[in-house]
C-alpha cells in the first residue's frame, strides 16, 4: 500500500492580488446633499441660469445650477463651489461661514468623502420678501425630476 504525504507548500510563493474596493458617487447625488442643506439656511438663494446658459441649451443638463462639486478618488475628497445670492441686509461672511460649515458637515457624514473645500461664491443680492429662485423650489423640484428619471431608468419593459 503506498501513502501519499501532502507535500508542504510554502505559501509565499503565491502573489495574492490586493483587493480594492471602489466606491462612487455621482455628483448629482452630491449636489442633492448640498441642496437640502442648503435649504435649511434662510436668507440665501442659488443664482439663475443666465440668458448665455439658456442659448446654449445648458438648461437640460439634469443638474443644479450653482452647485458645483469635484471629487479627487485618490485622496478620497471633494472640493465644492456654490454659487448663491444672499438677502439684502444678512452679513455675507457670516453666511458663507454658516454655509461652509453646515455643507462640510453633512457631506462628509453622508459620503464618507473628506471635504477639501467649500468655496462659496456670491454673485448678487435680493431684496427681502422676494420669492424667486427660493432654494426649497429647487429642492421640489429636483426631487420631482429625479422621481421621473427614476421611473423611466428602471421600467419593467424589455
Amino acid at each position: 500500500m503506498v501513502s501519499l504525504k501532502p507535500s508542504k507548500v510554502d505559501t509565499k510563493e503565491f502573489e495574492i492580488p490586493e483587493t480594492h474596493f471602489v466606491r462612487d458617487i455621482d455628483n448629482q447625488v452630491i449636489q442633492g446633499i448640498v441642496l437640502q442643506c442648503l435649504s435649511d439656511i434662510s436668507g440665501i438663494a442659488l443664482v439663475d441660469e443666465n440668458f448665455i446658459g439658456n442659448l446654449l441649451g445648458r438648461g437640460n443638463i439634469p443638474s443644479v445650477r450653482g452647485i458645483g462639486a469635484e471629487q479627487d478618488m485618490k485622496n478620497h475628497s471633494i472640493s465644492l463651489k456654490i454659487e448663491i445670492k444672499v438677502e439684502y441686509g444678512l452679513s455675507i461672511p457670516e453666511k458663507a461661514e454658516e454655509i461652509q460649515a453646515k455643507v462640510a458637515e453633512e457631506v462628509t457624514k453622508l459620503t464618507g468623502l473628506h471635504v477639501a473645500e467649500v468655496h462659496v461664491i456670491v454673485k448678487n443680492i435680493y431684496l427681502p420678501g422676494d420669492d424667486f429662485g427660493s432654494i426649497k423650489k429647487q429642492v421640489n423640484a429636483s426631487k420631482a425630476m429625479a422621481l421621473s428619471t427614476n421611473e423611466e431608468e428602471y421600467s419593467d419593459e424589455f
